[in-house]
C-alpha cells in the first residue's frame, strides 16, 4: 500500500495542483513544517523541485534545472496555457458579472450552477456570452441549448482541476487553488510583456470581440 507521502509525490509529478479544496489532507502534509523537506530530495531525482503559488497555499512540481528539453516541454505548457487564457478569464468575468459580485473568483468560491444557469437565462448579454465561451477549442461545446453549453464548460474546467464537485448529487462547483495560479500566471504576463490580458478580455466580452 502506498504511503501518504508516496501519493503525494505522484500527484506532483502528475503535474497535479495541491490545494486545501482540492487534497487536503495533501495540503495539510505540505504545510506542516519539515514536511517539505522529505519530498523535495526525492522530487530532486527526478529533476522537479517542490514549488508553491498564491503566498505557499498552492503547491506543485517545477523542473529544478532547465536543459533543452526541458525548456521546449515548458515552451508547450505555457503556449498552451497562454492559448487558453482568453476563454479562462472571459468565463471567470462572466461568472463574476452574473453573480453580481465585486470579488472575482477564487480558491474556495462556490459556484451554484442552477443558481448561475436561472441569471444567464435571464439576461441575454450573458446568454450571448456564454455561448461565445463555450465555442473556444478549450471547452469544445457543439449544444445548441444553454444547459448543454453550461455543463460542458463546467465539466472541461473540472477535468482541468480549476473547479471541484464535492457532491456528485448536487450542482455545486469549488473553485481549487489552480484558480490563483492563473491569476498569478495573469499577473507575469501582464507585467512582462504589458499585455493586460485582464483587460482586453474583458474588453472583448463587452464589444463581443475576440482579441
Amino acid at each position: 500500500m502506498i504511503s501518504e507521502q508516496g501519493r503525494i509525490l505522484e500527484k506532483l509529478l502528475s503535474g497535479e495542483f495541491i490545494c486545501q479544496i482540492s487534497d487536503e489532507d495533501a495540503w495539510r502534509f505540505l504545510k506542516t513544517s519539515g514536511n517539505s523537506d522529505k519530498i523535495e530530495p526525492q522530487l530532486n531525482m527526478l529533476n522537479r523541485t517542490l514549488s508553491s503559488a498564491a503566498d505557499g497555499d498552492v503547491f506543485f512540481a517545477a523542473y529544478l534545472h532547465l536543459g533543452d528539453n526541458e525548456r521546449s516541454v515548458l515552451g508547450s505548457q505555457f503556449n498552451e496555457i497562454a492559448t487558453n487564457l482568453l476563454p479562462l478569464v472571459e468565463w471567470l468575468l462572466l461568472v463574476q458579472q452574473a453573480s453580481g459580485s465585486d470579488v472575482p473568483v477564487t480558491q474556495g468560491t462556490a459556484i451554484r450552477l442552477g443558481e448561475l444557469q436561472t441569471t444567464i437565462e435571464d439576461t441575454p448579454a450573458f446568454t450571448e456570452q456564454l455561448e461565445k465561451i463555450s465555442r473556444y477549442r478549450l471547452f469544445g461545446s457543439t449544444s445548441v441549448n444553454l444547459d448543454g453549453q453550461l455543463k460542458q464548460v463546467f465539466k472541461r474546467l473540472t477535468d482541468l482541476g480549476y473547479l471541484l464537485k464535492p457532491n456528485s448529487e448536487k450542482q455545486i462547483f469549488v473553485a481549487t487553488g489552480k484558480i490563483e495560479y492563473l491569476y498569478e500566471v495573469l499577473r507575469f504576463i501582464d507585467e512582462t510583456e504589458a499585455l493586460s490580458l485582464s483587460d482586453q478580455a474583458e474588453n472583448a466580452v463587452n464589444q463581443g470581440s475576440l482579441l
